[in-house]
């Protein structure tokens, strides 16, 4: 059984993260430039928020704030969906689905922050195992090549 663990393992453990006092802007540009949709919110270590483009969206834009002013902490999701190294990519999955989330941050049984995983970290794996299962049946059927 695959894991959130065999993830960030193939992916890393690299998590761009943003302070909650920083700016909507300033995060905003942080997500840009690393081609993401979602921050983890962290202070002195600890996980504290996430800050996705659906904050954006609903908190930001939605409630005509500026990004300028509004700090990171007044419009993140502070009560974050989190799972364990162990959890296995159906779990991960069904979570993300029933919560209607797309990123879930990965803590050890301190509450240490191990990683984050997308939905489209789960996809690609899944593609992956496809992919495979396909070439073994197809080595199975018409021999090796």
């Amino acid at each position: 059984m695959i894991t959130v663990k065999n993830i960030l393992g193939n992916k890393g453990a690299h998590v761009v993260s943003v302070g909650p006092g920083a700016t909507v802007l300033e995060a905003a540009l942080l997500m840009n430039d690393h081609k993401i949709g979602a921050l983890v919110v962290t202070e002195a270590g600890r996980l504290v928020g996430i800050f996705t483009e659906r904050d954006v969206l609903r908190r930001v834009v939605g409630e005509a704030r500026n990004p300028t002013a509004t700090r990171v902490a007044d419009v993140m999701t502070a009560e974050v969906v989190c799972c364990a190294p162990e959890t296995t990519l159906e779990e991960a999955a069904g979570v993300m689905k029933n919560r209607r989330i797309r990123h879930l941050p990965v803590l050890d049984g301190d509450g240490r922050l191990l990683g984050l995983v997308s939905i489209g970290d789960l996809n690609a794996q899944q593609v992956h195992a496809q992919e495979q299962h396909i070439h073994l049946l197809n080595e199975y059927l018409y021999g090796r090549v």
